[in-house]
């Protein structure tokens, strides 16, 4: 990625002028180095143990499927659910002990698979509910999926049970920082992939949750996941079975999206097909601002986990791009480290970086009692759960939560800033959060120098960007000397030395 240095040149007189004369500018130096937690690719947690030694520090994110079977025990005389949470424990456990937070999802259905009892197909659902007189699972071997049963959505205490376990679980984990996102929905994988056109006959024998129950469910969902943030497959978007397309109520919940064909031959709309696209653009253009969206790389062609990396791209369309239209926090690219020799690790962290925030830092002062900091989110969407720049156990009041691509706050921290007698800190603010674990830091950009009044920034190629003189005129790539971009006044040394 071609990369040009710029030197940002202000005006220290203006900006004396501009805050009170007990207020300091301060001196930082800060980069951002690693991947950021809670963005960039994801791993299965087998492959992210596999992997570690080379990928280990390329990722911070793992997934996981969770079967809620898995940590219920049976259902209490007062109807509440006994739990037993040591599965879901462990896993959290062992993804954070490589340093790494969860994306997991909660599935009923799973086909051709033998991931819940060693039986091929057999459902996610609670066995007390199994167990009960008034509960039928179907079964069905489908196309291209495998044999799998379904649950009973005409059992009142299935579609009772589904909510309270989300209640229940969003009670004990909500604040958990080694869990980053999670995914939910209805059918197969809870993608929301139930098809007439694969063998399923959907609603038959109950083996879909009707549209007013879908409703229902995610209103509840709205209510009890907290600060949790959530997102549903983009598949959703249709109509037959799902009440989202025709429910604008349900559109307006803060929810993300997540797409299992992300970059496919046909995702895009100027393909022949552009079905995925089509959903992004029906559950709203403008999700990503509330909701995290994300998702897994294509499989519909053995190359595309493969090939997605490359610079060039495929398909005519690159990651960088592509994360950047969508808006991209986290993406499932669970088979390009074992097939792809291309650039392999090293590809793989810069890809990562390029999904989620980037915090940059272009203003700091202080008058001793108190600090301010000007940042500025660099990347290509917002951070979903609630971070804070903080002097020692100071935090600032404002949280860096929804600071969207391009827009800057300034927030102010009750604590001074101890520098030099150059006005270089002694110690840089962090940003702090409850929802990283205590191993992981958010890293920003910042190398701002009080003794020259000037700030490098490196930031991509400015090929696109219109440059203007001083007096507002437009002039070339090629002026000599200070140029306004983007409203910036910018002096590119490297000109001047021509």
């Amino acid at each position: 990625m071609k990369k040009i240095a710029l030197t940002i040149l202000l005006n220290a007189l203006f900006a004396m002028n501009s805050i009170a004369a007990d207020w300091k500018p301060v001196s930082l130096s800060s980069k951002v180095t690693n991947v950021q937690p809670m963005t960039g690719m994801v791993l299965w947690t087998s492959e992210a143990s596999d992997h570690y030694s080379a990928y280990g520090k390329c990722h911070a994110l793992e997934y996981s499927y969770v079967a809620p079977c898995k940590v219920v025990k049976g259902c209490n005389a007062d109807s509440s659910i006994n739990y037993d949470w040591s599965y879901l424990e462990d896993l959290l456990d062992d993804i954070k002990s490589r340093n790494h937070q969860a994306v997991i999802r909660f599935f009923y259905e799973y086909p051709g698979e033998a991931m819940v009892d060693k039986n091929v197909g057999t459902t996610g659902v609670p066995a007390y509910i199994k167990a009960r007189s008034d509960y039928k699972e179907s079964s069905k071997t489908v196309a291209g999926d495998g044999f799998t049963y379904y649950a009973d959505w005409r059992c009142t205490e299935l579609q009772r049970f589904t909510k309270l376990f989300y209640t229940d679980f969003a009670k004990k984990y909500e604040k958990d920082p080694r869990i980053a996102f999670v995914e939910v929905g209805f059918g197969h994988w809870s993608e929301y992939h139930i098809y007439d056109e694969n063998g399923v006959n959907i609603g038959k024998d109950g083996n879909f949750p009707s549209k007013d129950y879908q409703k229902e469910f995610f209103l509840h969902l709205a209510n009890v996941m907290g600060s949790i943030p959530w997102a549903i497959s983009i598949d959703a978007a249709d109509d037959d079975y799902s009440p989202f397309a025709d429910d604008k109520d349900l559109r307006k919940l803060a929810f993300g999206l997540f797409d299992d064909s992300f970059m496919h031959k046909e995702h895009e709309k100027t393909s022949k097909d552009g079905y995925n696209e089509e959903c992004w653009i029906t559950m709203g253009k403008d999700r990503w601002k509330t909701g995290v969206c994300g998702g897994e790389i294509s499989y519909y062609s053995d190359s595309d986990q493969k090939n997605f990396t490359r610079e060039e791209g495929m398909y005519g369309l690159t990651w960088k791009d592509q994360s950047e239209k969508y808006h991209i926090t986290f993406m499932i690219a669970n088979d390009n480290p074992s097939k792809n020799s291309y650039k392999n690790a090293d590809r793989f962290k810069e890809c990562s970086m390029m999904a989620g925030y980037h915090f940059v830092v272009t203003k700091c002062v202080t008058d001793g009692t108190q600090t301010k900091i000007t940042v500025e989110n660099k990347g290509v969407a917002p951070l979903y759960r609630d971070a804070y720049f903080a002097i020692g156990s100071i935090r600032s009041e404002q949280s860096l939560r929804g600071l969207l691509p391009e827009e800057s706050i300034e927030v102010t921290i009750d604590a001074g800033l101890e520098c030099d007698k150059n006005g270089r800190a002694l110690s840089k603010p962090v940003i702090a959060s409850d929802y990283i674990l205590d191993s992981q830091t958010i890293e920003y950009d910042c190398n701002y120098n009080t003794t020259t009044g000037l700030q490098m920034v490196e930031q991509e190629s400015t090929d696109d960007n219109q440059r203007y003189d001083l007096s507002g005129k437009k002039v070339s790539e090629n002026h000599r000397g200070v140029v306004v971009v983007k409203g910036k006044k910018i002096l590119d040394k490297s000109l001047l030395s021509r």
